[in-house]
């Protein structure tokens, strides 16, 4: 059985900050035996034209949902059955059935045995869901899929799913619900350990889930002697002993949602907490204090937010020093709170905006309550011209936990002029497949030929 795992990009064109997409590490370790499996990641290369497995596996994400029908609706067109996962198939899976013959709905591991062997038989049923959420005690990777992929030399790696907060805006909660799994802390540790990596992105969308299980995992990471970044709370700089052995352990860097400057925003995406320990500077002062650099999330378009947000909230950002930025434009995905509030208040511009071949990349998709949409769609792009300015990034160089070392300040320059070069690629773009890509070449670990 020939499965060929594809990651559409955003636009059919190469990317520059691809990372390993654990999910297809996660599918085939659990495939039955003698599948073989090939991997084609369109931020990394095309895909071919001509290919032609017995089942192709596409990971749909809310941006690259358009790509994804693009790339599904040719495969099918040359007979190929084609299944569809993720977290933008499982909110609408309806729409996705479209342009799929089977639809796995959340957690694909306890479910994806049976899909290949289904394909195999030629009868695969259009929609495929556990019954409730795996363990994680048990989850593997198989990561030889990824061998010879020119990926970022960074290894991304999970500890758990879910997150503990609800936020607005957010898809996670929306996804999981209120299930909260993590994998046991040395497990975690020995994955790192056999792969010899020295850098590490614990990818998880919170990785402070439980105090006591993020001790035993930064216990477990002191003696592998990494360096690792993580995305985390504001609340875990209220618990010093936490901090210091996050430090102790290798983080250096830490991205946060600080979402807004704005109380009346905190309250109104559900996200008070944030401010519960003290004001940001003091929780960007603890991080800095023990060499972690900072990574801040914010989103503009609440309904507090007028015309001056954003130089305001740039000019906090450079006060503060922090190490890299995400200024965006509030974005209403499927299935959240925010989604369902702005359509019930007919403030939506799109119907769907991520299949509206009108939308482009960093766009707003809906009317803010105290900004016009184009206001709030140049406004975000202005706070991000301040901020990754080539002299304000060297200005943030001298921030202390960004010159630590020779290494530390290679980290710093490198991910801003990344971050500045994928910015450059992608605002203003459309969703879909862009005509003319000159990207060759992509890797099959077993051929899978015409």
């Amino acid at each position: 059985m020939r499965v060929a795992f594809l990651r559409p990009s955003l636009d059919g064109r190469r990317a520059h900050d691809a990372m390993e997409p654990l999910a297809f590490a996660a599918l085939a370790a659990v495939s039955p035996d003698g599948t073989r499996h090939s991997l084609h990641d369109e931020r990394l290369a095309p895909i071919p034209p001509g290919l032609r497995p017995d089942l192709a596996a596409i990971t749909v994400e809310t941006y690259t949902a358009r790509r994804a029908y693009q790339i599904a609706d040719g495969l099918r067109a040359r007979g190929v059955p084609v299944v569809m996962g993720g977290y933008h198939p499982t909110f609408l899976p309806d729409e996705a059935a479209r342009h799929a013959d089977a639809v796995v709905i959340g957690d694909g591991e306890p479910v994806w045995a049976d899909v290949v062997r289904d394909a195999a038989a030629g009868r695969l049923r259009p929609r495929y869901q556990a019954d409730g959420f795996p363990d994680l005690a048990d989850l593997r990777f198989d990561r030889s899929i990824f061998r010879e992929m020119r990926y970022q030399n960074v290894l991304p790696v999970q500890v758990g799913r879910g997150c503990r907060f609800a936020c607005d805006f957010c898809s996670i909660h929306a996804f999981y619900g209120r299930s909260l799994r993590q994998r046991p802390p040395q497990a975690v540790a020995d994955e790192i350990r056999r792969s010899g990596a020295r850098h590490v992105l614990l990818v998880d969308d919170n990785l402070l889930v439980d105090r006591e299980q993020a001790a035993a995992l930064f216990e477990a990471l002191v003696p592998l002697g990494i360096t690792w970044g993580c995305q985390v709370t504001l609340d875990v700089t209220h618990d010093a002993e936490l901090l210091d052995l996050m430090a102790r352990s290798g983080c250096i860097a830490a991205l946060v949602g600080f979402e807004s400057l704005d109380d009346g925003n905190l309250g109104q995406m559900r996200k008070r907490f944030n401010t519960v320990g003290g004001p940001y500077s003091e929780a960007i002062a603890r991080f800095h204090a023990r060499g972690i650099m900072v990574y801040g999330s914010f989103v503009f378009g609440y309904d507090h937010d007028g015309p001056d947000c954003f130089e305001r909230t740039a000019r906090f950002a450079l006060d503060h020093r922090l190490f890299l930025v995400n200024f965006s434009a509030l974005q209403p995905t499927p299935a959240t709170r925010l989604y369902d509030r702005l359509a019930a208040e007919g403030r939506l511009l799109h119907d769907a905006w991520w299949t509206d071949p009108a939308y482009r990349y960093g766009d707003a998709a809906f009317r803010p309550a105290n900004l016009t949409p184009d206001a709030l769609t140049a406004g975000c792009r202005r706070a991000r011209r301040l901020f990754f300015r080539p002299q304000s990034i060297l200005r943030r160089a001298w921030n202390r936990p960004h010159r630590r070392s020779p290494a530390r300040l290679a980290v710093y320059l490198g991910a801003n002029v990344m971050a500045r070069r994928a910015l450059k690629d992608k605002l203003g773009k459309p969703l879909g497949e862009v005509q003319g890509s000159k990207v060759q070449g992509s890797r099959e670990l077993t051929p899978c030929e015409p």
